[in-house]
């Protein structure tokens, strides 16, 4: 542990890990294999691990790499794309799939098939203005070596060829535009998250507690921290002392973060949107479409809104997804309660959630045409992707709830932020992660980020420098900047993560 950690209190953990997400077994995979010595104590309130937000039915599953997301890429006033944020997700799930590959050959996690899948990527536009911006994006993106695989088409031929269902029943003239990545891929971030707890439990010092809930979280006049939890099934109820503590618990952070009373907190608050996926019933039309086909976001929606025709993987059988459509519920977690939105609100906070709403009605306006939509109102918007949809080969399923970051700010009192937030006190013995999309494919970046935020001084040791390249060899170089090196990196993970239609020659 870090020396600015060292404390002279009795403590029961050297690390508390709340919620058991891929974030926190990120992280406690990461610190086991940075110092093996130390003591982890894991708390989940539901009955099994990456039962939220990391569930497969609970998120996109895309493997977001910034090839198919249009919101990453947006286009400016000056009619230019900026790809800034996308360049830097590509490389930062590239930096994911290293990792993996680590644990794949370490054997700390199960076949890598049981998680991963090369599915190409797609994004797909019609309407000359959109056909207009696609073009323009391709020709940025593909100026960085992240990208330069990337193909190109407004040859509604070819778009069939890559995609049939989304042009079967288009009308001829219509303008579209599709690019197509095949280093894509399709993750199932719960089988993957199950596979790392599983075998962090089995080292030694690691206790994992499941229907378990924290209740509270106060720093000790010794700088350690004292976690209340309460043993659901027993109703129990004991004190843990911990020196770090990590709230990894999705949409329930941002309550726990307000109970930890530190600085860094105050201010932030959080608003939450619900989902749903139309899943397709007919196993003919399911193996007709194998790619995630994503399209633009209606004005005001969120990130997380985005409209995909999505192939995924799902326990080794192959499943269609449309979706997701938005709504709204007051709840922070699937599995939450509807005063979390209301409890959520402090007098330190209020200000800039008032103002980040009105800064964003069209969201708001957005959220209440997506609660209002019939099954009908859905089926047009699965048409405008898969023209031939019939409402009997479809049926609605509820994903899981994001909490999108409210922050201060001096100029506009507060505003809506989508991606994700680490928050850390200034010691370093305390951190949250606030916020969502794309969260889990770039879960290891964020969690070297906290590393670097609450463990500085171990980090900068030559023990822990050599293990993290060892784990990531690229670490601390840039991929969008090296071509060979870029090509190398992919061709060993795809290797070892047996995604091997994303080799290169």
């Amino acid at each position: 542990m870090t020396k600015k950690k060292k404390t002279v209190g009795k403590t029961d953990a050297d690390v508390i890990l709340i919620g058991a997400g891929i974030m926190s077994a990120t992280l406690g995979v990461l610190l086991k294999q940075l110092e093996p010595n130390l003591s982890i104590e894991i708390y989940e309130r539901l009955d099994i691990a990456a039962a939220e937000s990391s569930d497969a039915w609970n998120n996109a599953g895309t493997g977001h790499s910034a090839f198919c997301e249009l919101n990453y890429t947006p286009e400016k006033k000056d009619g230019t794309v900026e790809i800034k944020k996308a360049v830097q997700i590509a490389e930062h799930f590239e930096v994911s799939k290293q990792f993996w590959s680590y644990l794949v050959n370490k054997g700390l996690v199960s076949d890598p098939c049981n998680f991963i899948r090369n599915i190409p990527h797609m994004s797909f536009v019609w309407g000359k203005k959109n056909v207009d911006y696609l073009k323009k994006r391709y020709d940025a993106l593909t100026q960085c070596d992240l990208f330069s695989d990337m193909q190109y088409t407004e040859d509604a031929e070819l778009v069939k060829n890559w995609a049939p269902l989304i042009m079967d029943g288009r009308k001829k003239n219509e303008k579209v535009a599709a690019t197509k990545m095949d280093l894509g891929t399709d993750v199932n971030f719960g089988t993957l998250t199950r596979d790392m707890f599983n075998n962090l439990k089995e080292q030694s010092n690691v206790s994992m507690y499941f229907n378990h809930e924290i209740r509270d979280l106060k720093k000790n006049k010794d700088g350690n921290w004292i976690v209340k939890v309460k043993d659901l099934k027993s109703g129990d109820k004991r004190k843990r002392v911990a020196k770090f503590v990590f709230i990894g618990a999705g949409g329930g952070s941002l309550p726990l973060l307000e109970k930890s009373d530190i600085p860094e907190g105050k201010g932030f608050g959080g608003f939450p949107v619900s989902g749903q996926w139309l899943k397709c019933t007919n196993e003919e039309i399911i193996k007709k479409h194998h790619a995630k086909v994503y399209g633009k976001a209606a004005v005001g929606a969120p990130p997380m809104s985005v409209p995909h025709l999505d192939t995924r993987m799902i326990n080794g059988k192959q499943a269609l997804l449309f979706g997701p459509y938005a709504g709204f519920s007051t709840k922070f977690l699937k599995n939450g309660s509807f005063l979390d939105l209301p409890k959520s609100i402090k007098f330190n906070n209020i200000r800039p959630m008032i103002s980040a709403g009105l800064h964003n009605l069209d969201l708001t306006k957005y959220l209440i045409e997506q609660v209002r939509q019939s099954p009908e109102d859905r089926l047009e918007a699965l048409k405008e992707y898969l023209p031939t949809a019939e409402l009997k080969d479809w049926e609605l399923e509820y994903a899981g709830q994001r909490v999108q970051v409210i922050k201060k700010d001096e100029k506009q009192g507060g505003i809506l932020e989508f991606g994700t937030e680490v928050v850390s006190a200034a010691d370093g013995s305390i951190a949250a992660l606030l916020g969502a999309s794309p969260g889990a494919s770039t879960a290891v970046s964020i969690m070297l980020d906290l590393l670097n935020r609450c463990f500085a001084e171990d980090l900068a040791t030559d023990e822990w420098q050599a293990k993290i390249k060892e784990m990531i060899p690229t670490y601390g170089k840039s991929l969008a900047q090296d071509a060979e090196l870029c090509k190398a990196t992919r061709n060993t993970t795809s290797k070892v993560l047996k995604i091997e239609n994303a080799v290169v020659a």
